[in-house]
């Protein structure tokens, strides 16, 4: 039975900077998120942000430059929100928008926009298929800041993680098909990357880690081919997540590896961690060391990922 209430579907993710000159205030946005990051006693927060950012600015411009000028996160979330919206309406009023935790849209904008549509009821949809208190965490503790701050009494309903949701895993199992078909025949080893965690939020009870291992066993189970999990991404001096991809295609190069295919496990769209540290850094890493290296495609706004999403916001309402 379809919904008589207008419903607004938030599509939650990190967000990133268009243009060169975005890089910065981007930056400083990401390292005041102490639930990402403690830089210190909280006074000295957004200072040492600041300076971070001013320091790492260049490269990372530099690094946006490869792929174009800047990152095509909101472009790409927006054409999933497009799909989603058209995808929704048979199954009642829905209105369905980005909602970005470091750059446009932020949360005061999207909410804004949604309660001046009328939106009664609000679905919180990560895109980040496996919980964190980095990144879903964090992008929800600010969409119900800014609800707050807005003085807006809608009521939200949170669909938390998706590891071994099937439309997902069904499209990440086709990429891989075709990722090893790729090599025509030859010998080849899937890496899964995943962006890396200090180690501290795993003994502290986040359940990253059990989620990707649960996408893929889901994943292997389609496919029959087993791979190896690494990590990408990594920032500061705490202790991260291992194996780095670095270390993981060295290591298979050592054991006479011949030919990688890097799946982006934690990823559902393109940005700068797939087109630039994965698809350019690590290929060349991979290269160097004598190997054949593919990424698999992103899902970005696939029907059939999006047929996924939309199955997700309608378990959240009867749940």
């Amino acid at each position: 039975m379809k919904s008589r209430k207008t419903i607004g579907v938030v599509l939650l993710n990190l967000g990133g900077p268009e243009h060169p000159e975005e890089v910065r205030p981007f930056l400083y946005n990401l390292f005041s998120d102490r639930q990402i990051i403690r830089l210190g006693p909280s006074f000295l927060q957004k200072p040492i942000a600041w300076a971070i950012a001013r320091r790492r600015a260049p490269k990372s411009t530099a690094n946006y430059a490869m792929i174009g000028g800047g990152s095509p996160i909101r472009k790409t979330t927006e054409e999933q929100a497009r799909v989603l919206d058209q995808m929704l309406q048979d199954d009642g009023r829905f209105v369905v928008r980005p909602c970005m935790r470091y750059w446009h849209p932020f949360a005061l904008e999207t909410l804004h926009e949604l309660s001046q549509l009328g939106v009664e009821e609000i679905v919180a949809l990560p895109l980040y298929p496996h919980y964190s208190k980095a990144t879903t965490g964090s992008s929800l503790f600010d969409l119900h800041r800014a609800l707050k701050k807005l003085n807006l009494n809608i009521p939200v309903r949170t669909v938390s993680s998706w590891p071994a949701e099937p439309l997902f895993i069904a499209c990440l199992a086709d990429r891989i098909r075709a990722g090893v078909q790729s090599f025509h025949g030859a010998e080849v080893q899937v890496v899964y990357s995943a962006h890396s965690l200090p180690v501290q939020f795993i003994r502290e009870g986040d359940p990253y880690v059990e989620h990707l291992q649960e996408s893929i066993v889901a994943v292997e189970t389609h496919t029959g081919i087993k791979g190896h999990l690494c990590y990408q991404s990594r920032s500061g001096p705490v202790e991260w997540l291992g194996p780095s991809l670095p270390d993981m295609l060295t290591t298979l190069a050592g054991d006479g590896c011949t030919n990688v295919l890097v799946v982006p496990i934690s990823f559902v769209s393109d940005h700068i961690e797939t087109l630039y540290e994965i698809d350019i850094q690590y290929r060349r890493i991979a290269e160097e060391l004598g190997m054949g290296f593919a990424m698999t495609e992103a899902l970005n706004a696939d029907p059939r990922f999006i047929s996924g999403l939309r199955n997700l916001v309608l378990t959240g309402l009867r749940e």
